[in-house]
């Protein structure tokens, strides 16, 4: 057995209508599907404990594929930075070309940039921005392995899992 794709992300956040906006202002991401959930299952299965509590999901496409999930609850909790040493999602990231271009861009929409582009020790260019709750989103120009990775990544999967990488899959199974 093995997954066909990747398929989302999800992400709690402060304003529904915020986020629809910012990612579609921003990364030309739109809004495909909105749903609200019942109070019950809003305490049943998110285990929010509140008399009414509620829950709007949203689901923005992403090109390329991918979907990014948004769910504004009520009542919510504050949010928290997310130390990169936790266990955990740390950030989202998106497939871009030309960092410095996007660094540029992002900075005039008033997006806040906490690292500038830079080069990775493969040669891959990124830096990190912050939506407007604070999430970490990576901007990343993987230069000419993104179509290595395209076209060829099924075969190099292959390849590394018998090669390279064969002692990671070694150690997980023991």
């Amino acid at each position: 057995m093995r997954a066909r794709s990747f398929s989302h992300t999800g992400i709690t956040v402060s304003n529904f209508n915020k986020a629809v906006r910012f990612y579609w202002d921003v990364f030309g991401c739109p809004l495909v599907g909105v749903a609200d959930t019942p109070p019950v299952r809003v305490r049943a299965f998110f285990g929010v404990d509140a008399a009414q509590p509620s829950c709007k999901i949203g689901w923005i496409r992403v090109p390329g594929g991918a979907t990014l999930e948004i769910f504004e609850f009520q009542p919510q909790l504050p949010a928290a930075a997310v130390p990169w040493n936790r266990v955990g999602l740390t950030h989202l990231a998106f497939n871009v070309s030309n960092t410095q271009k996007w660094y540029d861009y992002l900075t005039s929409k008033g997006v806040e940039c906490v690292t500038k582009p830079e080069r990775s020790p493969r040669g891959h260019t990124f830096f990190f921005a912050k939506d407007f709750d604070g999430n970490l989103i990576e901007m990343m120009d993987l230069g000419y392995m993104y179509y290595v990775l395209q076209w060829l990544g099924p075969l190099g999967g292959w390849l590394f899992r018998r090669g390279m990488y064969k002692k990671y899959y070694e150690e997980a199974r023991g």
